[in-house]
């Protein structure tokens, strides 16, 4: 950790701490840094606050796409678990999204364990949804989410659930802490109280700050305090939906944000700790609003991809004479593109063998594939799946 350059930083200030590491069981006398609380206003270049506008007049375009959909929630499926696979992804956890679209996923009890993982990212994200629609944020809320994030992985360590009770570092992992990239703050009352006054800012922003520069300025701090063992990084992205969807830019949650961030990982590292060293907010929230704008325009252009294919395969349905069942299973795809007929049947209402009918006929059309998955007969929509991936 660069220890000069942080120690002259204008946001924040090294505090000593001392230990026992808990891999080597060797002791250290080093340093974390402490953020300081975040400010009232920032001072921003022109070309910055051009990419705050502009990653706004993004969101604007997107939540308004999306509340003309008669059906958001087909949208918000497959656009959390594209977010859950990326943001897991920049933390080193990957399952192709195929994975994580297979029906009835979160009622089975074995599951390869990166799955698990990525699956309890959606678990939390749906809790959160649900809660800010009508509360606020609270440091409970986050530390639950936490708590669900970590449920059944590595990363459950005694602390789950709670501000984490152990120091932590960033970089290697076979290297002591004086070789950090970064040591967040200490553990404890300080702790504490940062995530706090971060959690009532997030809550009571300036009222003259545009809301991707509050989010900007959250999403620093979360990820600086690193308020617990494990699950920061991903938290902290959902936090960001979270914030955006309280302050009235997002209705429906459908943004994804971690594909811009995992594409440029390092400089996503770069910037946050180049923001404790300098203390010039302007780098920052011009990376992030340049990271928001381009995450809101691909999300768009993502949902009108769909939509449009949507409308081709029901309007191939009814060509063919398949109404019923099948065209009402057509509309759908877009947010469940692998099924089989037990999920249809249930879903529907209907016999399986009802449902099985409806399938293979949009098989018959090429609509869907028919293969055997995890051995069950099952249908995919490879086109659906292209435009999620893209």
């Amino acid at each position: 950790m660069d220890v000069e350059a942080l120690r002259a930083s204008p946001i924040g200030r090294l505090v000593p701490i001392s230990g026992t590491d808990g891999r080597t069981g060797t002791h250290y006398d080093y340093y974390a840094y402490l953020a300081d609380p975040l400010p009232a206003s920032v001072e921003l270049s022109t070309s910055t606050w051009k990419a705050v506008v502009s990653a706004e007049a993004a969101l604007a375009r997107l939540d308004q796409a999306a509340r003309q959909v008669p059906n958001p929630g087909l949208l918000r499926r497959p656009a959390l678990r594209r977010e859950a696979q990326s943001t897991s992804a920049l933390e080193g956890t990957f399952a192709p999204i195929e994975a994580l679209l297979e029906p009835d996923l979160e009622e089975r009890g074995q599951l390869p364990l990166e799955v698990r993982e990525i699956l309890n990212f959606v678990v939390a994200a749906e809790e959160a949804f649900g809660w800010i629609q009508e509360r606020p944020l609270t440091v409970g809320l986050i530390a639950n989410l936490q708590r669900i994030l970590v449920q059944g992985t590595p990363g459950e360590y005694s602390d789950a659930g709670r501000l984490r009770d152990r120091q932590v570092f960033i970089g290697p992992r076979d290297s002591p802490i004086q070789e950090a990239r970064f040591v967040p703050a200490p553990f404890g009352d300080r702790l504490q109280a940062g995530f706090e006054q971060c959690v009532e800012w997030t809550n009571n922003p300036p009222g003259d700050m545009p809301a991707v520069v509050q989010t900007a300025l959250a999403h620093y701090q979360f990820e600086t305090l690193h308020p617990f063992s494990d699950g920061n990084g991903r938290i902290g992205r959902l936090l960001i939906v979270l914030q955006l969807m309280r302050l009235g830019v997002l209705v429906h949650p459908i943004l994804v944000v971690s594909p811009w961030f995992e594409q440029r990982r390092e400089q996503y590292q770069h910037q946050l700790l180049d923001l404790s060293k300098s203390g010039l907010w302007d780098n920052w929230v011009n990376f992030f609003a340049t990271g928001i704008q381009a995450a809101a325009t691909g999300t768009h252009a993502r949902v009108d991809a769909l939509l449009s294919w949507q409308e081709e395969v029901v309007a191939q349905v009814r060509q063919a004479g398949a109404a019923g069942v099948a065209e009402r299973v057509a509309r759908e795809l877009i947010g469940q593109p692998i099924l089989n007929a037990g999920h249809v049947a249930r879903r529907h209402q209907i016999t399986h063998q009802g449902a099985m009918n409806a399938l293979r006929r949009l098989s018959q059309l090429g609509i869907v594939d028919e293969q055997v998955r995890n051995g069950r007969v099952t249908f995919l929509a490879a086109r659906a799946i292209e435009l999620l991936r893209r």
